[in-house]
Formats: C-alpha cells, sequence, structure tokens
C-alpha cells in the first residue's frame, strides 16, 4: 500500500501547479538561511556563510532537480516534456502540420474504407454454425459452368452421397403477400426442410421446420424474418400460428428468424417456406431452378467431395442418358459462392488504396526530409549543449507519434465517411444481395488494420528524419546551418522519392483509364434495341386468372389499358425483360438431321408480337409473329436472333427450317430472324436465343413494356396506378425504365464503382505527386539562388534559367513515367478479368495517362523554374 501510495504521488507530482514549485522554493530557501545562520555564529562573513551553506546544500537548482525526481517519475515527465516541445514545434508551423495531416488523413481514409468493405465481404466469418464446413452445391454443363440443381437429381444426390452430413436445397421465391390495402409483392423463398438446420440458424421465437415438412402432404408453414415481423406485424409476441395468405395460399406462421441472420446468395427475403409442392419445373429432371447446400462430414476435404459426387453424377448419365447426357457437378465453398464476383474488385480496389496510401506515405516522408534539412542547426546546437543521439531520436519518435495520431483520428473519421458514402451510392436491389455490408463498421478487425498502418507510420515518419540528421557533421552543421553539400545529398535522396510516387501514380492513372475505357464500351455495347422512352413494370397475376383464355383475356386487357395512355406508342409483353442474367433454356435439335442426345441448350423468350417493334428491333429476315400465332391452339412458330443461326445454321437461310424440343416430337417453324438483343448481361457474350409467342406458353407472371413519346419515368406511376384498377388483386413491382435497368446492372455498377474509385485515388496520387515535385524543385532552386544569381549576373538569359530548372524536373518526369509504365503494364495483366473490351497493355490509354501525367508535372514545375528565372542577382549576391 505505502509503494501505490509513493506511485501515485509520483504520478500527481507531474502535474504539479505552481504553489507546489513556490513550496519547494520556500522549503529550500528555509534550509539555505538554517545554514548560513550557523555559519555567521562561526564568525565567517555574509558572503563566505552563503557560498559554504550552497556547498553544504548541494546547489538550491541540484537539490531542487533531485527533489523532483524523488517525487515524481522522470522518464515519464521527460516525454510530457518531448510532447510539449512537440506541440509547441508544430504549432509554429501550421502549413507543414495542417498539410502532414490532411495527406495522412486521406490516405489512412481510403485505405481504412476499403478495407472494412473487404472484411465484411471476405473476411468476416458467416453468421452460421462452423461455417467452413459449409458449401454450395451446382450442376455443372458446357453451356452453364455454374448451374442450378435439378430437384430429382438433387433428391438423388442426397440418397446416395456419403460426404455430407446434410444436403439440402432453396430457390428464388417471390410471395403475393394479401393485405387490407390491396396484393404487395414480397420477397421470399422456397426451401427444404433441414435448411436451416443445416445453417445452424434457430428462430428467436417458435420453431423450425420438421423433418418431412417438405412433402405435398404437410400443412403450409413460414418462417418470417425479424425486420418483417417488427414492420409487418409490429412485433406482435403471438404471431405464432397465426394465418397469412401468401399467392392465394393460405399459410401458418411457425417462427420468427433472428435479427442477425442473413443469407447472402438470396438477400433480402421477408417469408421463407417449404419446397412443399414440386411446380411443373421440379417434376421434370432437365429443369433447373435451385441451389445446392450441404455441409461436409467430419474429416471430409472439399475434393473428396467433388470426386463423390462426380461418381454420383457419371452414374445419373448411365441411367438417364436423355437427360444427364454431359452433366458434371461443381462444388464451392459457401463464402466463396457468396463474394466469387466483388472479390477480385475488392481487392483490386484495396491495392489502389494502399498505392494511394503509399505515394501519401512518400509524400509526408520528403516534407518531414525538408523540414529536417531546416532543422540541422538546431539539432547540432542541441547535441553541443550535451544532447544525445538518443534525446533528439526521442524528441522526432514524439512528434512523429503525435502527427500519426491525429492522423489517424482523423483518417478514422475520413474512412467512417466514405463507408456511409459508398454504401448510399449502391442501387438498393443490388445492396439487398450484399445482407453482409448492413453491419458495415469500424469494427474491431478493421481497428486492429488502422492500428497497424499507424505503428509501420509512426516508425517511418520517426525514423526518416533521425537518422537522416544522424549523418551530419557537427561542425559543419554549426557553421553551415542548412546549406551546403547536405542540400545536395538531399536533393539526391528527394528526387528519388518524387520518381517513386510519379511511378506510383501512373500506375493508379493507368488503372483508372482502363477501367473508364471498359465503363465507356460496356455502356456503349450493342444491344440491339433503343433503350430510350421504354418503361417497365413487372405484373404477377393470382389463381383467379389460372386458366389459359382468362390469362389471355387479362394480359389483352392489360395491353390494351396500356395503350389508351396518353403518350403510349406501343406495348409489348415477354416472360423477360433484356439486360438480364435469368437464363431459362431448353435443349433443341434441328428437324431432318442426325441427334445423339447433344446438349443443345439455348434460352426460350416467350415474347407478344408487338415486342420487337416496341424494343425498336432490326428484322433481318423473315417476319415477325402475327396476333393469330399468339394462341395456344395455333401451330408452332419461332423467331431466332443471329446468333442462334450462326451455331445451328451456319451458311443456311433458317427461314421455313424446323426444330422441336430434345425429348419431344413436335416441330416448331422459324418464321423471322432478328438482329441480336442483348438478352443477358452487358459484359455477357450474345447467345442463341429462341422467341416463341407468349400465350403459346402462359405464364402468371411477365414483364410490361411501354414505348413512350415523352419521359419514360413520369409514366410509371400512371402504369401501375392503370393496372391496380383493373384488378386490386395484380400485383406490380420492379416499376423502372430500361436505361435505369442498363445503368443499375450489376456489370454497370460495379465497373462504374471500380473506375471511380480509382480515378478518384489517381486524382489525389497524381495531386500528391505534383506536390512533391514542386517541393523538390523549389527546394534545390533555394540551394542554388547563388549559383543562379551569379549565372544571371554572368549573363544568362532567363529562358536559359527555365530550361535549366525544368530540365531536372523534366528528368524526374521521365523516370517517374517510365518506370510507372512499367508497374502499369504489371499491375493491369492481374486486373485483366476486370475489363471489358480493353487489353491491360492499351496503348491509347498509356499514351493519354502519360501525357496527362507529364503535364500535370510540368505545371508544378513551372512555378519554381518561374521563381528561379525571377531571381534578382544584386539582392542574391548581397545575401551571400
Amino acid at each position: 500500500m505505502k509503494q501505490l501510495r509513493a506511485l501515485f504521488q509520483r504520478v500527481t507530482g507531474l502535474f504539479g501547479s505552481t504553489s507546489r514549485e513556490q513550496d519547494l522554493a520556500d522549503e529550500l530557501e528555509s534550509h539555505l538561511q538554517l545554514h548560513i545562520d550557523d555559519n555567521l555564529r562561526q564568525g565567517m562573513s555574509s558572503a563566505e556563510a552563503r557560498r559554504q551553506a550552497l556547498l553544504q546544500l548541494g546547489g538550491v537548482e541540484q537539490t531542487s532537480q533531485a527533489y523532483r525526481e524523488r517525487s515524481t517519475l522522470p522518464r515519464l515527465e521527460e516525454i510530457l516534456q518531448d510532447l510539449r516541445f512537440a506541440l509547441r514545434q508544430l504549432a509554429r508551423n501550421p502549413g507543414f502540420t495542417v498539410t502532414v495531416i490532411a495527406v495522412l488523413s486521406l490516405g489512412f481514409g481510403a485505405a481504412i474504407a476499403i478495407f472494412a468493405f473487404v472484411d465484411a465481404a471476405l473476411i468476416k466469418p458467416l453468421p452460421y454454425a462452423n461455417p467452413a464446413t459449409l458449401v454450395s452445391v451446382y450442376e455443372s454443363m458446357p453451356t452453364c459452368p455454374r448451374c442450378n440443381v435439378s430437384y430429382q437429381n438433387f433428391l438423388d444426390w442426397k440418397k446416395s452421397n456419403k460426404v455430407f452430413s446434410a444436403l439440402e436445397a432453396w430457390g428464388y421465391s417471390s410471395y403475393q403477400l394479401s393485405t387490407p390495402a390491396g396484393v404487395q409483392p414480397v420477397p421470399g423463398v422456397r426451401v427444404t426442410d433441414g435448411f436451416f438446420r443445416t445453417l445452424g440458424v434457430t428462430p428467436i421465437l417458435g420453431r423450425d421446420f420438421y423433418s418431412g415438412e417438405s412433402t405435398p402432404s404437410a400443412p403450409h408453414t413460414v418462417l418470417i424474418a425479424y425486420s418483417t415481423w417488427k414492420t409487418r406485424f409490429n412485433g406482435d409476441p403471438n404471431i405464432l400460428g397465426k394465418p397469412v395468405t401468401l399467392s392465394d395460399t393460405s399459410y401458418t406462421i411457425i417462427g420468427v428468424l433472428p435479427p442477425e441472420f442473413q443469407f447472402a446468395p438470396r438477400g433480402t427475403a421477408e417469408f421463407w417456406a417449404t419446397l412443399h409442392d414440386p411446380n411443373s419445373c421440379e417434376v421434370r429432371r432437365t429443369c433447373h431452378n435451385l441451389f445446392g447446400l450441404a455441409r461436409l462430414r467430419d474429416g471430409v476435404s472439399l475434393q473428396t467431395a467433388a470426386v463423390d459426387v462426380s461418381a454420383i453424377v457419371s452414374q445419373l448419365a448411365l441411367q438417364y442418358p436423355d437427360t444427364n447426357r454431359d452433366e458434371s457437378s461443381l462444388i464451392l465453398p459457401l463464402s466463396e459462392s457468396i463474394s466469387g464476383e466483388i472479390r477480385p474488385i475488392l481487392l483490386m480496389l484495396l491495392g489502389g488504396a494502399g498505392l494511394l496510401l503509399l505515394i501519401a506515405c512518400v509524400n509526408i516522408s520528403s516534407l518531414l526530409l525538408v523540414r529536417a534539412e531546416s532543422r540541422r542547426r538546431e539539432m547540432a546546437v542541441r547535441s553541443a549543449l550535451g544532447a544525445s543521439r538518443f534525446r533528439i531520436l526521442r524528441q522526432f519518435l514524439t512528434e512523429g507519434l503525435l502527427l500519426v495520431a491525429v492522423g489517424s483520428v482523423f483518417g478514422l473519421a475520413t474512412a467512417y465517411g466514405t463507408m456511409q458514402l459508398l454504401l448510399k451510392l449502391i442501387p438498393a436491389r443490388m445492396l439487398g444481395g450484399m445482407p453482409y455490408l448492413q453491419q458495415l463498421s469500424l469494427n474491431p478487425r478493421v481497428l486492429a488494420f488502422a492500428a497497424i498502418l499507424s505503428l509501420i507510420a509512426a516508425i517511418l515518419f520517426s525514423l526518416t528524419p533521425a537518422l537522416r540528421l544522424s549523418k551530419g557533421n557537427l561542425q559543419k552543421d554549426l557553421s553551415e546551418g542548412s546549406r551546403g553539400s547536405s542540400g545536395n545529398l538531399w536533393r539526391r535522396f528527394g528526387s528519388n522519392l518524387v520518381v517513386v510516387e510519379l511511378g506510383i501514380a501512373m500506375i493508379l492513372l493507368t488503372g483508372a483509364g482502363l477501367l473508364g475505357k471498359s465503363l465507356y464500351r460496356l455502356l456503349h455495347v450493342e444491344i440491339g434495341m433503343n433503350s430510350d422512352h421504354l418503361a417497365t413494370v413487372h405484373v404477377t397475376t393470382s389463381k383467379a386468372y389460372s386458366e389459359d383464355a382468362k390469362e389471355m383475356a387479362l394480359e389483352r386487357v392489360i395491353a390494351a389499358r396500356m395503350q389508351s395512355i396518353p403518350g403510349v406508342q406501343s406495348v409489348a409483353i415477354a416472360n423477360e425483360l433484356p439486360v438480364r442474367s435469368w437464363d431459362m433454356s431448353t435443349r433443341i435439335k434441328v428437324a431432318g438431321r442426325p441427334w445423339n442426345g447433344e446438349r443443345n441448350e439455348v434460352p426460350e423468350r416467350d415474347v407478344s408480337p408487338s415486342y420487337f417493334t416496341t424494343l425498336g428491333a432490326t428484322l433481318a429476315r423473315g417476319r415477325y409473329f402475327t396476333d393469330a400465332e399468339n394462341d395456344p391452339s395455333k401451330p408452332a412458330v419461332a423467331i431466332i436472333n443471329q446468333a442462334f443461326a450462326k451455331v445451328y445454321f451456319p451458311g443456311e437461310d433458317p427461314i421455313g427450317r424446323k426444330i422441336s424440343y430434345a425429348l419431344s416430337k413436335d416441330t416448331v417453324e422459324i418464321v423471322g430472324l432478328t438482329e441480336d438483343i442483348k438478352q443477358g448481361e452487358l459484359d455477357s457474350a450474345n447467345r442463341p436465343i429462341l422467341y416463341r409467342p407468349f400465350n403459346q406458353a402462359m405464364w402468371a407472371s411477365f414483364d410490361l413494356i411501354v414505348r413512350t413519346s415523352q419521359a419514360e419515368s413520369a409514366l410509371l406511376p400512371t402504369m401501375a396506378a392503370a393496372i391496380h384498377q383493373l384488378d386490386s388483386r395484380l400485383s406490380v413491382s420492379d416499376a423502372a425504365t430500361m436505361n435505369e435497368l442498363i445503368q443499375n446492372s450489376q456489370p454497370a455498377y460495379l465497373h462504374r464503382a471500380s473506375a471511380t474509385l480509382v480515378g478518384g485515388f489517381a486524382a489525389i496520387a497524381v495531386l500528391l505527386s505534383a506536390v512533391g515535385l514542386y517541393g523538390i524543385i523549389a527546394y534545390s532552386v533555394g540551394q542554388r539562388s547563388r549559383e543562379i544569381g551569379v549565372r544571371i549576373a554572368l549573363g544568362a538569359q532567363r529562358s536559359a534559367v527555365y530550361n535549366l530548372i525544368l530540365r531536372d524536373a523534366g528528368g524526374l518526369i521521365l523516370l517517374g513515367i517510365a518506370s510507372g509504365l512499367l508497374g502499369s503494364i504489371a499491375a493491369t495483366s492481374l486486373m485483366r478479368k476486370l475489363l471489358f473490351s480493353v487489353e491491360p497493355w492499351d496503348v491509347t490509354t498509356l499514351a493519354s495517362v502519360s501525357v496527362l501525367l507529364a503535364t500535370a508535372a510540368l505545371c508544378a514545375s513551372l512555378i519554381p523554374a518561374h521563381r528561379a528565372a525571377s531571381v534578382n542577382p544584386v539582392e542574391t549576391l548581397r545575401a551571400e
């Protein structure tokens, strides 16, 4: 206890007030006077008595210091002195301090913000029990390397595998929720009964699905999301057992999922039901509409599981040659299947942020070295007065730590603001498929990353000026101050840093240029239609229209109602919009040709007769569908695209030829050939497409496409209202213009986001590089002012001085661009998969960014060059 009390007194002694010092002075003066009185009584003179008293006391200042050290912690007091001195030094140079903190905050903010996204998407463990053993299971075929699973094949896999402790399936669903306000579309999922047990997720209210609850004889039950419970049911604690009507079917609510539950492959979903009744697709082995989810048995590797499932697939191919020929399987970790598409983009952005941070650190190191050069005389004086190398090093360490501490705080604030901004820029539809971003924050892993960056920066910024000054010559520094050979050494060292900055800026500029060019080409890819003035909505009918005749009548009524709206020029119906990745395909064979079970998989689109004219497509040959053919009782006809003709009718006229579905004898006559319409994502190649009349295959939901003569976005509310007026049981969703669908499609967004972020990094890097180059050239001019003055005094023209300075700058610029070109080709080769229709070594881009960087750097060099050319030789020589 005494030791703790003594330590407390020492710590509090560090922050003692002026009264404590006054008390110490009074006490010492009292002791000194006692000694003086004793000496006077011994017959000494007043002066001698005081001198002898001081000797006996050991000196006033020495005794005071010894007392302070006994009552405080000396090392801690020295650190506080260093801290106060560092604060005074930085406050004395506000321009330098603000610049360093701003640059550091910018670099830290970018790196930490991007790392937060990487952490959320790639590092943070999935919120399930033992997530490392969870895998996604796919079927694979030549036309679809990562394809959905057939329900019939899934049942055989589940029965025959020996590597999974559980194998479940899930599929997308969209339910029509009956509410007092009418029917509303809600996202949902259909799952097998063991889905949540496989994930290790337990409802916070109620229960999970029982084993066997997926069978047709089981009652219709549903689990609801926590947010749905809170918003749609007001958090009713008695929600269990209550009915809810989904798509005209009554379900019983049996549980509420945890608030933290997410299933990224599906994205946002409100209702989770069992597969229950296999639909018309799931009874066919050729229809692939589900996704597999499995948990590996203990000790089973991914490779072992792949071999086991592959053997099952091979057996099924032998057992069902007509349907399973050429099929294989693919097993991936669940984490990889979730983040596979954005992983390379995030890693590229993290690399770009890292390069920006590196250039920021190089820039700050340059500033610190310049400042160290200006303080050489100060450090020499301190050394001459007895300061040790360690004492000086500790002072620089304190200043470096102080700068990094303040920069880190502002960097974290910048990172947080950047994270929120980037989240707001993600389209809502795409963000729904990224639930792991909903809890994006400065969590402990992100803070640990920030701490590591701060530690590295503190070491770099502390040791750089200290090591530079440790090489100085005390006598020369005292006599020359900041001039002399040390300036030449700094120019050489600083020049190397500028070359590094320019090289990094070149790499970032090249990456931004290539991504920008990719985005431009992606948005200008030929889509085979005129996307302007097209408005779209998705319509879902109810069971009241389950009969074909009623469905056909409803579609005609809706089309007529849309046509009557002012500003509408034409109306079309399709089972899927263009520029979407949805890929319902069918297997076909060409009539009159031998067929040995080949998988001729082609996507099928069912469209109304006005579809092609509404889109503004081009008919290459033949004709479009007629209204009479839009009837299931009429002869089957089809229209194909150019890609179809090239694959199945090379060098032939396809008009009049007949095809059939692989497992059917009924033929379909080709009546038209259209130019390719982009039916997949913007960055996908055009595939063979088979178009069929819409009413020859009935759909319970469809997309309505309207061409307008006015602003299409203004027409969307009118379209939705008109459909609801026809029948309140009709559900309308996904209202958007065609241009919005294109601009907000996943490929377009990812390319745009990548180009924007890397472009921002590059712009900042160019600015920092220009500032760095300006600093080194300005410093060089300052060091050579006497030389320049002499040159001008001897008759040198101003243009010659310009040439002298710009020649030095030009050499650095050329070195920086040359090294940057080499680094750019190497770096952009790694991002080849992120580019669209652009090569990593695109000459135009490399030349353009070289000119841009050279221009910016030369502009930064002109200011010190002009200052050099304006030197007054008389004043310069007089100052010398």
